[in-house]
């Protein structure tokens, strides 16, 4: 069996679709034999991962599965290892540093208060 990262892509349409368009893209851990088996299971996911429901203005939301559109080989596991890269081009440098600071924050306030339970 080999690892494969597959970019599994989803429309967000929210009540009548008048707002701004929306995706979410999502990074897969697949493991198969071979890419197309890789491509065919992360397919799966997401026709699996097809979603209506209700947001808090009681609108219905569509969740609908685009394709996948990316497809990596994985071929070693190592710790630390990089799964995915992304640039982003900001136009306030120090508001961007500061939202990263205060993510990591919280996420290592996660682990704080783990520890003193």
């Amino acid at each position: 069996m080999n690892w494969y990262i597959a970019k599994v892509a989803f429309n967000i349409v929210s009540g009548a679709g008048d707002h701004t368009p929306q995706f979410d893209e999502q990074y897969r851990l697949i493991k198969a034999e071979s890419m197309e088996e890789a491509f065919q299971k992360a397919e799966h996911i997401g026709m699996d991962e097809e979603e209506i429901l209700l947001n808090e203005k009681h609108e219905i939301v569509k969740w609908d599965f685009v394709g996948v559109s990316e497809l990596y080989p994985i071929n070693e596991l190592r710790d630390g290892m990089e799964l995915f890269s992304s640039v982003h081009e900001i136009d306030d440098r120090s508001s961007y540093i500061e939202m990263l600071k205060m993510k990591s924050a919280y996420v290592q306030s996660k682990f704080e208060v783990n520890e003193s339970a």
